[in-house]
């Protein structure tokens, strides 16, 4: 199970990864394995939507059993697919680098991270950053 003081800390570090590297102003979204939010922080200057879009990184990934990088590749591989897909879910589904599930030791999933703000694969870093910081082991596609 993903505890709370894990996803504070996965949040905190990328966070401050992302200011470390001078990212743009990112959004941390952490969901829980049903997909509740366990924990979720916006950095002042983030822009308009950036936590709808990290939830849709973190949700895909923890839909699909697949980090949100393996989902862009389906997406140039099946955009037909992938889009069905992003309309039946509401929307909530970005199939780009950024959304990181998080594994637990015996490789279940117990949850994922999504983070936006700045471009994909420096969101990613940053998620895997936040996740190595928690002791978990992240998987991003």
């Amino acid at each position: 199970m993903l505890t709370l003081e894990q996803a504070q800390t996965i949040v905190t570090t990328a966070l401050r990864f992302g200011r470390a590297q001078n990212y743009q102003p990112l959004a941390v979204v952490v969901l829980d394995a049903r997909g509740v939010m366990k924990a979720f922080a916006a950095e002042d200057g983030t822009s308009l939507r950036r936590e709808e879009i990290a939830r849709g990184k973190a949700h895909g990934a923890l839909s699909f059993g697949i980090g949100s990088r393996a989902l862009a590749k389906r997406a140039l591989e099946q955009p037909q697919f992938i889009a069905a897909v992003t309309h039946a879910v509401g929307g909530s589904l970005v199939p780009v680098p950024g959304g990181v599930l998080i594994r637990a030791a015996d490789r279940a999933i117990i949850g994922a991270v999504g983070i936006s703000g700045d471009v994909s694969n420096n969101d990613e870093a940053a998620a895997l950053a936040g996740i190595e910081a928690a002791g978990l082991a992240a998987d991003p596609g």
